[in-house]
């Protein structure tokens, strides 16, 4: 077991280190293409003289992310740092003049993934449980009957669904255009949009009765179903409700025409498989143990397959 963790804890250093070290490159190249290519320097820098900017950005990500990708911890910092402090000021210049949009998204890009790195070189592990504390602990539902179950599910998505399917998608929309990244999207997506919004509702809200009825709780972390949900929708696939809410996002980005709101959809997906999937299956053994190993065998996780038996 031992040999097992200190071989998985020397993956992701390599991995975290192989991070920076492709950053590194990128952003050279990204410096080359600046300076000999002006639709480039235009695009991502805007206004901005290339010559000032490079004189921090050089040495703070470029060469600091290189150093780094020799899993020197305080090269990785620094870079990781620097990064942060860039992609909220090019984010600021760009929705002030509405100039540099495509280096707001490229920095923004590298951004997301920085953490992750950094947690790679710093600690040899990523800590997603963190993510999970607080009010988003996984805790059980206290007991009540089914109405009670049902009203609080409801409750919880309408906060839930106005906030990232209406509040984000919105801002996010509103960005795309102030930063000039929009693009063309075929006549009949809005269309397509709205229908697959649609159906995606359906299945989420079919899911949720399911979780409070059956279940005897909610799909919120902090008050969890009592009981292994094997009806509705869960019989056909294990996640029906974050099926159903990236592809509601997805709808969502196809009404709005904004590809920036479909990559939030995918990257939410992303998310949601990589660092909170994990740690809900694992309560989830700890809880039903046998039980919910044998429906995991039998249920797939995003693709619906044959239905499992009723509970």
């Amino acid at each position: 077991m031992g040999r097992i963790v200190l071989g998985s804890v020397m993956h992701l250093l390599r991995l975290g280190a192989a991070y920076f070290a492709v950053q590194a490159a990128a952003g050279l190249l990204w410096w080359v293409l600046v300076f000999t290519v002006p639709l480039v320097r235009e695009a991502t820098l805007g206004s901005l003289d290339p010559v000032i900017v490079a004189v921090f950005d050089i040495p703070l990500f470029v060469i600091e992310s290189a150093v780094a990708g020799f899993g020197v911890r305080a090269a990785a910092a620094v870079s990781t740092g620097w990064t942060v402090i860039v992609a909220v000021v090019l984010a600021s210049y760009a929705t002030i003049t509405g100039e540099a949009g495509w280096g707001v998204l490229a920095m923004g890009a590298a951004t997301a993934a920085f953490p992750a790195a950094l947690c790679a070189v710093l600690l040899g592990r990523i800590p997603t449980e963190l993510i999970l504390r607080g009010p988003f602990a996984f805790r059980p539902a206290r007991r009540a009957d089914s109405a009670n179950h049902v009203a609080t599910t409801f409750g919880q998505l309408v906060v839930f669904w106005g906030f990232f399917l209406v509040v984000v998608p919105t801002a996010i929309s509103a960005l795309e255009q102030r930063w000039n990244v929009a693009l063309p999207f075929p006549p009949l997506a809005a269309g397509a949009g709205a229908v697959i919004l649609v159906l995606a509702s359906v299945l989420g809200v079919a899911s949720a009765v399911a979780m409070s009825t059956k279940g005897e709780g909610t799909p919120l972390p902090a008050a969890m179903p009592n009981r292994l949900v094997i009806a509705g929708p869960y019989r056909w696939v294990r996640n029906p409700m974050a099926l159903a809410g990236i592809a509601q996002g997805a709808a969502i980005g196809l009404i709005l025409q904004s590809w920036l709101v479909v990559a939030y959809a995918l990257a939410g997906s992303l998310f949601w498989n990589y660092a909170i999937r994990p740690l809900e299956e694992s309560d989830l053994k700890q809880r039903f143990g046998e039980d919910f190993e044998r429906y995991r065998e039998a249920v797939r996780c995003w693709i619906p397959g044959t239905p499992c038996a009723k509970t």
